[in-house]
């Protein structure tokens, strides 16, 4: 069984082709901030990262009339439950016209899944996509009636660690309580009790700490005034493409600005250390989710590879549980595998709904 894997991000896209289990190859293409702001909106960047996958397929040899399954990383279609799902036409167009409110580069994923699939009459599915919600009640509300926190994260890369590093010591990842941190070009923290993920920022909207690309929570008259003088679209665009390190540097690329860091940039400095600083801040959020009740903080992404962003959160959180680190992220092989158990009956995918998983409260009627 030939399967290949999209990964869209907000700085890349990666693509993996594996054969069963076995990867045949897997090779990331880095997006800087300034070709992507070419495009006015993710859906735009359509054709682009098409020919990226198709680019890579090329280099690596293989024929994609080969590919026996396609999957895509998914996301910004109404809200759906945890596991593997079918790509059919009305997913696609969910995801296509952002219905779940949010508008990030994976939902690219399940576009090209889908067109690659028609096209060629193969299945097509994703799992975990970046909507996937079970939030708890009180992690829903806000201080203005009608208006509600949204679950919206990298779950796919999260909840594979989780599920790794439960493994690795020797339980279940539904009796375990974790605190997990993706930290790349956007950062996303939540808090994993019982195998759910009961709580954690919306890294691309607004919430939680900046990043090479987001702009992270600011405080809400701040985004006012801004307002007075751009338009929304500007402010949009800021929470998933050109806030954090795009708008103080002009680029995505977290290794040019540690090179600055490195080199005394007094403002680079600054700007490395606050996001390190907020990021330990969400951590010690989800720790009070958790009631202090944590068997381990997990730190996983492309920017762990950075000393001082794992030291910067032990020397604040380590306290907390302790801090296990997962250099990259295991998204391709769990898109992978869960395609691979639905191809041989081990699991069934399920189709969407069309509705969200939480659609209000009864005096919202």
């Amino acid at each position: 069984m030939r399967i290949l894997v999209i990964n869209p991000g907000s700085t890349s896209t990666k693509v993996s082709v594996f054969d069963d289990e076995q990867e045949v190859f897997t090779e990331s293409v880095f997006h800087d901030a300034p070709v992507l702001l070419q495009y006015q909106t993710t859906d735009d960047q359509l054709l682009f990262r098409t020919d990226v996958v198709l680019g890579l397929l090329g280099k690596h040899g293989v024929d994609i009339r080969s590919i026996d399954v396609f999957v895509g990383r998914g996301g910004c279609a109404y809200s759906q439950p945890s596991g593997v799902m079918v790509i059919d036409e009305h997913l696609y167009e969910d995801t296509r016209l952002d219905k779940g409110g949010s508008d990030h580069p994976a939902k690219l994923g399940v576009m090209m899944a889908y067109c690659f699939g028609t096209e060629y009459g193969k299945p097509m599915f994703t799992l975990d996509p970046t909507n996937v919600d079970e939030f708890e009640d009180e992690a829903r509300i806000t201080g203005l009636k009608g208006v509600y926190r949204r679950a919206q994260s990298h779950v796919l890369n999260q909840k594979g660690i989780a599920r790794k590093h439960a493994e690795s010591l020797g339980r279940r990842y539904e009796d375990c309580r974790f605190i997990v941190c993706h930290i790349d070009g956007g950062i996303t923290v939540a808090a994993h009790r019982d195998g759910r993920m009961i709580d954690g920022t919306e890294g691309a909207g607004g919430d939680g700490p900046f990043t090479p690309t987001r702009l992270g929570s600011i405080p809400l008259m701040e985004t006012a005034r801004f307002l007075e003088k751009h338009k929304p679209a500007e402010l949009e665009a800021m929470c998933s493409r050109s806030g954090g390190f795009v708008s103080h540097f002009g680029t995505s690329d977290a290794d040019a600005v540690h090179r600055m860091v490195e080199a005394g940039d007094e403002h680079a400095s600054i700007v490395w250390r606050t996001m390190i600083y907020q990021t330990a801040k969400s951590i010690g959020a989800m720790a009070v989710v958790l009631e202090g009740e944590v068997d381990a903080i997990l730190l996983t992404g492309g920017l762990v590879r950075f000393g001082d962003i794992v030291s910067g959160i032990e020397r604040r959180c380590s306290w907390i549980a302790p801090v296990s680190v997962y250099p990259g992220e295991v998204e391709q092989e769990a898109l992978a595998l869960g395609a691979l158990r639905v191809m041989r009956g081990e699991e069934t995918a399920s189709e969407y709904t069309g509705r969200p998983v939480f659609s209000g409260f009864p005096w919202d009627d």
